[in-house]
This record gives C-alpha cells, sequence and structure tokens, in this order.
C-alpha cells in the first residue's frame, strides 16, 4: 500500500502567475514542518514584492527564507542535518541552479521547486524547462483566466492598460498592478513575430 522511496528526488512546481506555485510549496513545506524534518527555504534577493526576507504567496501565506544571488550559496548554507530544500522564484537563477538541485537530490535531500514555467511572452522561462525535465515529480498549475474564465496557463503582462511588447525586458518584478493569468486565446503580446510556416 505504501511505497518507500531512497532519500533524495526533485519536485518542481511550474504554471502561470496566480496559479498558486508558491501557496503550494509552503503547503508542503509546513506539512513537513509538522512532521519535524529539517528545513531549508530559499528565495532570490529580486523577488522582495512582499517581503525582503519571506516566501510569501499572493494570499498572504509565509515562511522564512534565505535570500540570495546564485544558486551556489544554497550549497553553502546547506547543513549536514538539513532534509529539505525549497526554493521559491526559481525562474529568475540561472541553469547552475538545476546542478545545484541535482546535487543535493544526490545527497539525499528532498529539494522542492516552485516558478513560473513560461515567461510573458509564452516561452519558456529561465531554468524551468530542465528543472522540469530533471525532476522525479511535476505538478503544473493553472489559475482562471481574467478575460473569458477558461483554465489559464499563461501571464499577461500589462504595460500602462495594454499589452507589453514582445521585445520588453523579460524580468519586471510585479504583482496584480502588472500580471493577470490568460488562457492561451486571450493571451496577448505585441509584436510578436509571427512564424510562417511552409516558407
Amino acid at each position: 500500500m505504501y511505497q518507500s522511496y531512497r532519500d533524495g528526488w526533485v519536485e518542481t512546481i511550474s504554471g502561470c502567475m496566480f496559479a498558486g506555485k508558491t501557496e503550494e510549496l509552503i503547503r508542503r513545506i509546513q506539512v513537513l514542518q509538522f512532521a519535524k524534518k529539517e528545513i531549508m527555504v530559499f528565495k532570490p534577493v529580486i523577488d522582495n514584492r512582499y517581503s525582503e526576507t519571506k516566501v510569501v504567496s499572493h494570499s498572504g501565506s509565509s515562511v522564512e527564507s534565505y535570500v540570495i544571488e546564485k544558486p551556489i550559496e544554497i550549497l553553502e548554507k546547506v547543513t549536514p542535518t538539513t532534509q529539505v530544500v525549497a526554493i521559491d522564484e526559481v525562474q529568475f537563477f540561472d541553469d547552475s541552479v538545476c546542478d545545484v538541485a541535482n546535487e543535493l537530490a544526490d545527497r539525499g535531500i528532498r529539494v522542492m521547486v516552485a516558478g513560473l514555467d513560461t515567461n510573458f511572452r509564452g516561452e519558456p522561462f529561465g531554468p524551468m524547462p530542465k528543472l522540469i525535465t530533471e525532476a522525479e515529480f511535476v505538478t503544473k498549475l493553472s489559475a482562471v483566466c481574467n478575460c473569458c474564465g477558461a483554465p489559464a496557463t499563461r501571464t499577461q503582462r500589462i504595460v500602462n492598460g495594454k499589452p507589453a511588447s514582445y521585445y520588453d525586458p523579460e524580468i519586471l518584478v510585479g504583482a496584480s498592478e502588472s500580471y493577470e493569468p490568460r488562457c492561451r486565446h486571450c493571451h496577448q503580446v505585441l509584436n510578436k513575430p509571427v512564424i510562417k510556416f511552409g516558407e
């Protein structure tokens, strides 16, 4: 009835903005805290929307975290007794976060990461594609489209009330003032290059 696994694996929680990724990460952290697991939580320094030091969901749930600039800092901070490492907003890190996650898993640590799988252009975001590919367990969450109510899998960036241009910077930290969840049909990106087939 119950499966027994060797300790050490990677779990990826992905989806668009407002899909509940951080909420799900915090839920898993709290369950493991209740089980008396030794947990270390990390987030990128760029994510200071709700707190400088905490991982905070849009609904207000939060946990204390270590704020880091580079993934290598995780390896420097992890202790011999650490059993679980959680990383939020993982899309803001470079691909070295994949190496760090795999190194920790190989050491027998459960690694849980959460992040946007696509950017505002609807394209793969940072290290997420690699993390999704290499993880043992993948959870993809969706939100509700702000326009039509369908399942939302894309993040709509809004600039001065209009869809952002494809050529705007990839990273712009913000929340509901800058972003909305959209389905594929309602998602808009101005000036997006058109792919022509058969030419």
